[in-house]
């Protein structure tokens, strides 16, 4: 793993109406790492994915991707949004999970996994064919590229929305509560393809309530409260040290999952 980070968070903040969900985020992400954000429902941690991806535009701080702010640059000291052109070719550097598959119903598996190789990175239908059928064997589903969405389970087609992300070679893949929408019988298959990823060096930000996953794939896992960093450091430091009340509460709620917690 590189020294420098990769992705870098300073400050970020962002409110919706008077809402104020992200109160300062400062979050570094190295290249080959996997960060896991975790905590309660409401805590922020889609909304600053969001952010990452572009998705949402943050209000103050600064994320910076290879050292280049993301979605803005600053002139006169005032920052002033990027181009459309300029935004679409950064977040393509960002590759996206998200709960819902996001799959178009009406493509086979190797043409939604085709569809960003062709359009956004101007690869000719051959290469992106094969590009496709390369990362389709990868998550296990050679056999199903002809499939539709509707003929696919629930962990399949995420595993063909992994497929598509990978696939455009991002810099930084983002997961976002990937397993929270499928039985839990086909939780463990997806699980198993981001762990895959992770040994074989992808970059990753993740936000997921699987805390065995979290804790066995991570090199460092963030716990947010209330729109804040509350605790941040290696796995066991998190899982087996909480220093709040918070953190102890939340980890509570896995049935004592994690024997090395304090009480």
């Amino acid at each position: 793993m590189s020294d420098q980070p990769l992705l870098r968070a300073q400050g970020v903040r962002k409110s919706f109406g008077s809402v104020e969900v992200l109160k300062g985020i400062d979050l570094e992400v190295r290249q080959g790492q996997v960060v896991s954000l975790i905590g309660a429902s409401g805590s922020g941690k889609t909304t600053f994915l969001r952010c990452v991806n572009l998705l949402e535009e943050h209000d103050a701080g600064d994320i910076l991707l290879d050292g280049e702010p993301i979605g803005y640059r600053v002139e006169n000291g005032r920052r002033r949004r990027l181009s459309e052109t300029r935004v679409s070719a950064q977040r393509a550097r960002i590759g996206m999970v998200f709960q819902q598959f996001n799959l178009f119903p009406h493509l086979t598996a190797e043409e939604n996994v085709m569809l960003g190789l062709t359009k956004v990175l101007g690869k000719g239908k051959a290469e992106a064919r094969e590009i496709a059928g390369h990362w389709l064997g990868r998550v296990g589903l050679e056999a199903r590229r002809a499939h539709y969405p509707y003929q696919l389970s629930g962990g399949q087609q995420q595993r063909v929305a992994i497929a598509r992300a990978v696939a455009m070679e991002p810099r930084l893949l983002l997961f976002d509560e990937v397993t929270s929408a499928l039985d839990p019988e086909l939780v463990a298959e997806v699980l198993g393809v981001m762990q895959q990823l992770a040994e074989s060096g992808m970059t990753m930000l993740v936000v997921s309530h699987e805390m065995l996953f979290v804790r066995d794939v991570s090199h460092h896992v963030v716990f947010m409260d209330g729109g804040r960093v509350a605790q941040a450091g290696p796995p066991a430091e998190v899982f087996d040290r909480p220093d709040s009340d918070r953190l102890r509460g939340f980890l509570g709620r896995f049935h004592g999952m994690f024997g090395g917690v304090r009480h």
